[in-house]
């Protein structure tokens, strides 16, 4: 999934940028859920503006890290 599409995805899930949403909602598999994440989470320049957090619902490991939840910044868009 191209980083356009996920913040796309993102943002018709959460509404609005910055609120949290849960990892489980991108309705991928648990590999590919911490595959995306973690590599997008692992550059610098997009994984400044991801924000991983751990409460209810499925755990995933983003880059070693259990996480259940995503909220992202809206200046992501100035590398979309």
């Amino acid at each position: 999934m191209s980083l356009s599409e996920l913040v796309r995805a993102y943002r018709l899930r959460a509404g609005d940028f910055g609120r949290p949403v849960a990892l489980s909602a991108f309705a991928l598999s648990l590999i590919e859920t911490e595959r995306l994440f973690s590599a997008y989470e692992e550059d610098y320049h997009i994984g400044r503006f991801f924000h991983f957090t751990e409460s209810y619902g499925q755990k995933f490991s983003i880059n070693g890290f259990s996480s259940t939840h995503v909220s992202i910044d809206a200046e992501i868009e100035t590398i979309l």
